[in-house]
Parts: structure tokens; sequence; C-alpha cells
């Protein structure tokens, strides 16, 4: 009986060992909603229609991102807008990222706008409001059977948000308040949540080491720190010259502030230009395997961002509203679990 119960003792703790070690593939695919309500349709390669989100599990995609806006126009990007989607995400068995804008509209390092209604708010009002626009929105998914796994306090942060209220260079003090008013607001409705602090320019070691040094020093709490690594922009804003260099960089980082920080990370965002996409095939494997065996586990996983937008976005994965050999990366790699 003793060596039946230490088997089993055995067989339990590898299981558990096995599911703490999934490397995450996913995407962010906010966008849905406006797909089908402008009468777009998805197919897959072999040219049926198909659903984004079981698109998605088809190409391998075990995580599903979307973002959250506080009052947007149309409605897209609401709570309500994200529980629909959430619950077909859930019905798909793929574990679901909430990505807080904190915004009307988008929220990216060149521009992080206060909602209209907190505008004329103090600071102590608007980390009132951001904890209770956060709660509600999670409470909402609770209450309908929708479990997080893990929720962006924010998203590219790279100079805080809330502008001016919390740009980090000016109100660092204030930017960690926002955010730890977040943090506290995400735990008291799913205490396992695993709360991520998003940075772009995942080359760029300065910029982390500004904000978690920030963070830190004024009492903000996170648990996973998230990188964008996109090999375009990082070459467009000079930060790399190459590919490779982005790619290199971005590994070496994620080992640095594993170091520094002894908190696990993922690359929460990237994607490649989709008229190239047997080279974006080509990049997005090496990407996937170096995160997965080059950061002693430490880095989580992998997320596309908006893997079906085409036409004004160039950095999708789709053409003619099919998936590219981009996407044939991600499922060669889940097919690897």
């Amino acid at each position: 009986m003793k060596r039946l119960i230490s088997l089993l003792t055995l067989l339990m703790t590898l299981l558990s060992a096995t599911a703490d070690d999934t490397f995450w593939l996913g995407a962010d695919i906010s966008g849905t909603s406006a797909i089908e309500a402008f009468g777009g349709q998805l197919y897959n390669a072999q040219g049926e229609p198909c659903e984004n989100t079981k698109l998605m599990k088809e190409y391998g995609l075990n995580a599903a991102r979307y973002r959250v806006w506080v009052d947007p126009r149309g409605g897209f990007s609401s709570k309500e807008d994200v529980l629909r989607l959430a619950l077909r995400a859930k019905e798909q068995g793929m574990a679901i990222m909430i990505d807080f804008h904190y915004s009307d509209w988008w929220a990216d390092p060149g521009k992080q706008n206060i909602p209209k209604a907190w505008e004329q708010m103090t600071y102590e009002e608007m980390c009132q409001a951001l904890a209770k626009h956060t709660h509600e929105t999670l409470q909402l998914l609770k209450d309908n059977g929708v479990d997080v796994k893990w929720v962006q306090v924010g998203n590219e942060t790279t100079n805080g948000f809330l502008w001016p209220m919390g740009r980090a260079t000016e109100n660092m003090a204030q930017y960690a308040g926002l955010t730890q008013a977040g943090y506290e607001a995400v735990k008291a409705v799913f205490p396992d949540a695993i709360c991520i602090v998003h940075l772009d320019g995942g080359c760029d070691p300065k910029r982390y080491k500004f904000i978690f040094e920030g963070l830190k020093e004024h009492g903000a709490k996170w648990d996973m720190i998230g990188l964008s690594v996109y090999p375009y922009w990082d070459i467009d804003a000079g930060l790399t010259k190459t590919e490779d260099e982005t790619l290199e960089k971005a590994i070496a980082n994620i080992n640095q502030l594993w170091d520094l920080w002894q908190t696990p990370l993922m690359i929460v965002e990237t994607g490649y230009d989709a008229d190239r996409a047997e080279d974006g095939k080509l990049w997005m494997t090496r990407l996937i395997n170096a995160a997965r065996h080059q950061t002693n586990g430490h880095c989580q996983g992998i997320f596309y961002w908006a893997p079906e937008a085409e036409g004004h976005y160039r950095l999708g994965a789709f053409r003619n509203h099919r998936p590219t050999a981009i996407m044939d990366a991600f499922k060669e790699a889940a097919s690897k679990q």
C-alpha cells in the first residue's frame, strides 16, 4: 500500500509539473467582433468558412487575448463584447488573457489617453475608477463562468498610462499607484490570475529597467513581465538593424529580466509582414523555438497580435481572409507540445 501511495504521489507530481510547463501559443483576436459586424467572413486553408476562435484552435493555439476599452465607439472591446468573445474561447478550451487599455480607444507607447468619463478626476478618484472598471469587467466574466489566467494592467505602458496623470517620466509614483490599484482589483476577483506589466521594444533593456525599477521603488506589484517583439517596428524605430538582431536582443533581454526580477515572462505581442508569409513562418518558428528553449523556461509563451487583420494592417497573418504560412509556425510548434 505504501508503494502504491508513493507511485500515485509521484504520478500526481509529474502531471502537475507537466501542466506548469505548458508553453502558451496564443493570439489577440479582439477584432473578431468588428469583422463579423461589418459582414466579414474568415476561411480555413481549405476555403471553408470558419469562425475565428475555432480557426485559431485548429492552428494549435491554446490561448486567446482580448483588449478592454472603457467606453468604446460602437461597443467593440467593451466588457460585454469581451464576454461574448471569451465565452467562445472557453468553449474551445483556450486559456484567456485580458488586456486593459484604460482608455476609450487604442493605448500604446504613442498615446495613453484618459477615458472621457475620467478626464476631470483627481489622482485618488482615478485610482478608484480604474479599480472599479477592472473589478466590474472581471466580475462579469467570472459571473458567466469564464476563468481568466492572465490580466494586463495596461497595454504597452513603456511611459506609463492615463497621461498626463500616470506618465512615468513625469509621475512615476502615480503610474505605480494606478498600476497597484489595478493589481489589487484583479486579485479581488481572480486571486490566482497572473498580473502582467507590458512594454513594447522587447529588444531594448533600458526601457524595462526604467519602468520596473520605478514600479519597485514605489511599491507596485506585478507577477509577469510582458514584451512586444516586432522586427518591423524595432527596425523602423532604429532599435535594431536586422530581424536577427531583434530576435537575439529580445531573448537576451528576457534572460536578463529574469535574473533581475525573478518573475516569469511572456511575449504578449508579435507580428510579421504577411506579404512575406514564408519569411514570416521562418522567423516565427525561430522566435518560438528561442523563447521556448533559450530562456530556461522563464518565457512561458507567445501571442500573435491580430492575425486575422489585413488591408489596413500589414503585420497580421492572413491574406484573402485565410491564414498564411505564418500560422503554420504555430501549428507545427503545437504538434511538439
